[in-house]
């Protein structure tokens, strides 16, 4: 049951704080232009999405090892001073970003507004209709 397992509440939970986090920071950014804007929020969703492993020593001979957003094991490595740990993390942050930035551009290419069809653009604009102007009396 998802209440009484606390990882999958702890990821679902995660999860949809990551997509608050991520609606209002492209709306935002709105003064950008669309693939600033995609690119931006893309590495944001790679940095904050892509997992990473972690290990805990629990006593002299047990360890603990799991899984968590990759930015968090960089910080909490940064903290400890771990540089075996940080350089794994910041690999896949690294990783994370560029999936990150694909996807922008992805994301960017397939809703294209000003996407012009090949045999629409030789033909001619039609001109507006012309307005009469009112008259009174």
């Amino acid at each position: 049951m998802l209440i009484s397992d606390s990882m999958p509440l702890l990821w679902l939970v995660y999860g949809l704080l990551s997509l608050v986090v991520l609606v209002t920071g492209y709306l935002g950014i709105r003064f950008l232009p669309r693939l600033p804007r995609c690119l931006v929020t893309g590495v944001v969703a790679g940095l904050i999405w892509i997992p990473g492993r972690f290990s805990l020593p629990i006593s002299e001979s047990e360890t603990y090892t799991g899984m968590a957003p990759a930015i968090m094991v960089a910080a909490v490595a940064f903290l400890q001073e771990e540089g075996g740990a940080f350089g794994s993390a910041s690999l896949m942050l690294l990783m994370g970003a560029a999936l990150g930035v694909a996807l922008g551009m992805v994301l960017w290419r397939l809703t294209g507004r000003g996407a012009v069809a090949p045999d629409e653009a030789d033909d001619e604009p039609e001109a507006p209709p012309r307005r009469k102007e009112p008259m009174i009396g």
